[in-house]
């Protein structure tokens, strides 16, 4: 405790009016002496003791108690502090600091860290959340033990004054290299099947030219030489609809800080601008006006649509004029444009003169390139006629027997088609409309989705090749559309249907997602099997992860781990594969990890604080911390100061008036004597 005096003042009026009368006085007292008073010393004096006894000047006693200066040490912990020995070195920096500081009895300390999952480094921002309820006459400075690379600092360094000196001790080595990738900028949605344009940029200082390899959603398509520090113009095929996960990745550099930076990513929205439908109708039958308009209530859809009215064998008086208004393009549309159409339907067609045995085979290269194709049968599809009889048969999966059964019968979802994502989702089964009529046929391949009371297949999908093929073996479809006997989801089952034959990767029976949830990836598969191949996950840093499957109600299985790191994650179980990001695209952590005193150098000078490398080793060389006073030097070459404050908390105080009123009053009347007797002389 110390004792301590000091004048005070408790005026009896506010100060502004004090300061009023002040100004008053001064101005009354200038006229007066322009106009040749004689008594100007003693109103002077008149007014000055006025205005002493308005302020009530006292002498104060007081007991202070001094208080410790607050110093603040950050210690960084973002995710560019994992590289090398930086971590290490930051903690034992740390540590020998804490011990010096916390030796220090007039030195209250306050630690804070930086978060190891934010995408950035903010710096600043634990130091402003340490200090915030610090009196800042009670800051001495503060002290950041960080690579350098700070994200968050103000626009102004003179914003940290308030904070100062401020002190950064640079983990690091001076001149480090590093090779990295950057996506400058990419569209965010694009068309199917059109490119997109990217911007890359890599920066390496040991190479002119360096190879970028592109992969959309997991698989590899391009390789591009780019020159290094120049930003480069890519361009990128949108291959599905609905999110696309594009990754720029190069190789390993002859000298690498990390490796994390070697692969960026974008997500780019792929829409369809229109879908191309080429529907053939055999003949003219009660489903087909069905087949159109739910083709042609969806907006996005390009129809080409034929119904053959006459076959060639066919004895029809009917003049040609009455029947179409053009003849069947077969040429155009089976050899020149088949491959523009993103689906072909053969709805009740079977094998006449029309189309040539040469375009079913050109129909079933067309489906092995990737093509899709819906055969919605009817009775001609048991008959010799059938399309089964022609090049087609080598992709069809269902086989005719030649029977036609003709009676009334529930449509079912077999066990598998409970679980497959093109029927698993529509309305409960037993309330479906009964149909009539189906062709007999076995399954030779594919899976089987929906089936007849007694287990014959109705709908059975198939892969051929690259493409897709499906097979509806009942003409009965628009018994549902016109509600025949409750109706059924017909338009929800030849939607699901043509986007499943499109590869659309929502319906995708087989498909391996991973998400990031903060500190944690979670996988989730999707599997018509129930014994699941083994997850495997691919850590940034090359860690390999092998979570356990944990089935779930929904049937599908979901696995998850914790992580502590930003960037790409690669999962993979089986044949399938995928790729998620754990933080932004871009992370700004990533962006650049050489350390650096050149971005906190403007806080040290604006605060006359100091920067200091104290390089990588488990026994960093610090600089020696120093107490110094408020107006001295704050930094040296190899020491750093904390300002000497000498703050206080008065813990009892005594005050004495210098003027009391009487004695006020007595001078006042005094002065007025003398300056009476002066003007009267």
């Amino acid at each position: 405790m110390i004792e301590a005096s000091r004048i005070g003042f408790d005026p009896f009026i506010p100060w502004i009016w004090i300061w009023g009368f002040v100004a008053v006085s001064i101005a009354v007292w200038v006229l007066y002496v322009f106009l040749r008073g004689r008594a100007w010393l003693t109103r002077a004096l008149g007014f000055a003791i006025l205005t002493l006894a308005l302020s009530n000047p006292l002498w104060v006693k007081e007991q202070r108690e001094g208080q410790k200066d607050i110093v603040a040490v950050v210690l960084d912990k973002s995710e560019s502090m994992n590289f090398g020995q930086r971590s290490q070195t930051a903690k034992a920096a740390f540590e020998k600091l804490k011990t010096d500081l916390e030796s220090r009895p007039d030195i209250e300390l306050r630690i804070t860290e930086t978060s190891q999952t934010s995408e950035a480094t903010n710096i600043y921002q634990a130091l402003n959340s340490a200090l915030s309820d610090a009196p800042r006459e009670r800051i001495a400075g503060s002290i950041l033990i960080t690579d350098g690379q700070v994200h968050d600092l103000p626009t102004s360094a003179k914003e940290a004054l308030p904070f100062g000196p401020v002190h950064s001790l640079i983990v690091g080595q001076k001149g480090e290299q590093d090779r990295r990738v950057e996506i400058v900028s990419s569209p965010n949605f694009g068309i199917v099947g059109s490119m997109a344009e990217l911007s890359i940029r890599v920066e390496d200082a040991n190479s002119s030219n360096v190879d970028v390899n592109i992969s959309v959603n997991g698989e590899r398509v391009a390789t591009h030489s780019v020159r290094t520090g120049k930003t480069s113009k890519i361009n990128v095929e949108i291959p599905r609809r609905g999110s696309n996960l594009i990754v720029a990745e190069v190789g390993e550099g002859a000298s690498e800080l990390t490796l994390a930076n070697n692969r960026t990513a974008t997500n780019i929205s792929g829409v369809r601008d229109r879908l191309r439908v080429l529907l053939v109708t055999g003949e003219p039958h009660s489903g087909a006006r069905v087949w159109r308009d739910l083709l042609k209530a969806d907006p996005s859809v390009d129809l080409v649509h034929f119904t053959i009215l006459r076959p060639p064998h066919k004895m029809d008086p009917t003049p040609l004029d009455e029947l179409a208004l053009i003849s069947f393009p077969t040429r155009e549309l089976f050899v020149e444009k088949l491959k523009d159409f993103d689906l072909v339907i053969f709805d009740q067609y079977k094998r006449i003169n029309v189309l040539p045995m040469i375009y079913f085979d050109g129909v079933a290269r067309y489906v092995a390139d990737g093509g899709a194709l819906l055969v919605a049968t009817g009775p001609p599809y048991a008959m010799p006629s059938s399309i089964y009889r022609t090049p087609l048969a080598a992709i069809l999966p269902a086989q005719p027997t030649g029977r036609i059964i003709e009676h009334t019968f529930n449509v079912l979802r077999t066990e598998l088609g409970q679980r497959h994502t093109v029927t698993s989702s529509l309305p409960n089964d037993k309330n479906w409309g009964r149909w009539e009529r189906y062709v007999e046929a076995k399954a030779a391949s594919g899976e089987v989705l929906l089936k007849s009371d007694n287990g014959d297949p109705l709908l059975v999908l198939d892969r051929v090749g690259d493409g897709r093929v499906a097979v509806l073996l009942s003409d009965q479809l628009w018994m549902w559309a016109r509600g025949h006997d409750g109706g059924g989801p017909y338009s929800e089952l030849v939607r699901r249907t043509a986007h499943w034959l499109m590869k659309e990767p929502e319906l995708e029976e087989e498909l391996l997602t991973l998400a990031s949830n903060g500190q944690q990836m979670k996988a989730s598969l999707r599997s018509l099997s129930d014994r699941p191949n083994s997850l495997s996950i691919t850590t940034p840093n090359g860690e390999i992860l092998t979570p356990e499957w944990e089935k779930t109600d929904e049937g599908r299985f979901e696995a998850s781990v914790d992580v502590d790191g930003l960037g790409m994650y690669t999962a993979r179980a089986g044949e399938a594969e995928t790729v998620a990001l754990n933080g932004p695209a871009n992370p700004l952590e990533y962006a650049n990890v050489q350390s650096t005193t050149r971005i906190l150098a403007p806080i040290a000078d604006a605060t006359h604080g100091g920067t200091f490398r104290i390089g990588e080793t488990n026994n960093p060389d610090l600089p020696a911390i120093r107490r110094v006073s408020k107006n001295g030097d704050h930094a040296g070459e190899n020491w750093a100061g904390l300002k000497r404050n000498e703050a206080y908390t008065v813990r009892s105080s005594q005050a004495t008036p210098l003027l009391p009123g009487v004695i006020g009053m007595a001078l006042l009347m005094l002065i007025l004597l003398f300056t009476w007797r002066r003007e009267g002389r």
